[in-house]
């Protein structure tokens, strides 16, 4: 299959709806390349395998039953959110061991959009405990390193997403900036 994250989020949304690829096509390359990065680069503070190809499956389901053109602009495109950011039913830890075993139970409202969307959540990335420092580093969850340097910092405080959208594991990151 080509590489199609060099692509928008949108152009992979067109290529789903156009049946060119599968939506679970397209999460099982996303999932290869974030477990690949993770072990190099450590943007994930977690990587959502089962829920993600759940999602991708009723996608495909979906697709079958509607006209292409009725779903939503980013539909089937992998996406992943910052640490710091309530996910409903995924665990959100702010970056903090204090936090570690801690399940939102609502989306912040960038992250529901996106869902409304049609994109699924393939992670959460890696951010300084409570998004305080200007490098992506915490005792929870490391350091994130630099794609292109790796012995230099991915700054921060969202570099987990920054290294996931610029290593083309998702075109898609929901973030913040102080």
């Amino acid at each position: 299959m080509r590489e199609i994250f060099k692509l928008s989020g949108t152009g992979i949304a067109q290529l789903i709806k156009a049946g060119e690829v599968s939506a679970v096509d397209v999460m099982e390359q996303a999932l290869k390349r974030a477990d690949e990065i993770q072990t190099r680069l450590n943007p994930f503070v977690t990587i959502t395998h089962d829920d993600a190809l759940m999602q991708a499956k009723k996608a495909d389901e979906v697709l079958r039953q509607s006209e292409p053109q009725s779903l939503p602009v980013f539909f089937g495109v992998p996406f992943t959110v910052k640490d710091l950011l309530d996910t409903e039913g995924v665990r959100t830890t702010y970056g903090s061991r204090s936090l570690e075993k801690n399940i939102t139970h609502k989306d912040i409202v960038a992250v529901a959009r996106m869902r409304a969307a049609g994109a699924i959540l393939l992670g959460k990335t890696t951010t300084p405990e409570f998004a305080s420092k200007v490098t992506t580093d915490s005792v929870l969850s490391g350091i994130t390193r630099n794609p292109w340097a790796p012995l230099l910092s991915a700054g921060g405080s969202s570099g987990g997403d920054c290294v996931v959208v610029a290593t083309g594991v998702a075109p898609l990151g929901v973030s913040t900036d102080g």
